[in-house]
């Protein structure tokens, strides 16, 4: 699944927030978006259609209801498909030395991590 830069920025927002949102929240919420406010319901409507997001039911939106939105997918989810895209799929060894390269890990969650390695 390839999202777009619009697209991903609305689904940092679900992530973050761990909550179903309005359009109206995901209006809202962003402090810097790259995508006009207008373009909301293309957005949206498309990452339906992608399986990013889904219909989380229907909220109380000042005097009207209106749909709620969920990511259907979590970010490590999200990132693991996109590794599906590619030809040649790196080794999770590779991977995990691309990111702690890119990211070194604070002596506490190195320690988090190997606790839930076992």
């Amino acid at each position: 699944m390839y999202l777009t830069k619009n697209e991903l920025e609305i689904m940092d927002v679900l992530w973050e927030q761990k909550r179903p949102l309005s359009r109206g929240e995901l209006l809202a919420l962003p402090e810097k978006k790259t995508w006009m406010d207008s373009s909301i319901h293309i957005l949206l409507n498309s990452l339906l259609r992608k399986g990013a997001i889904r219909e989380a039911g229907y909220a109380k939106c000042g005097k009207t209801s209106g749909r709620v939105y969920e990511a259907a997918l979590s970010c490590a989810e999200y990132y693991v498909t996109t590794l599906d895209s590619t030809q040649i799929q790196p080794t999770l060894p590779e991977l995990l030395e691309a990111y702690l390269k890119a990211k070194p890990l604070d002596e506490e969650t190195r320690r988090q991590a190997l606790a839930k390695l076992g």
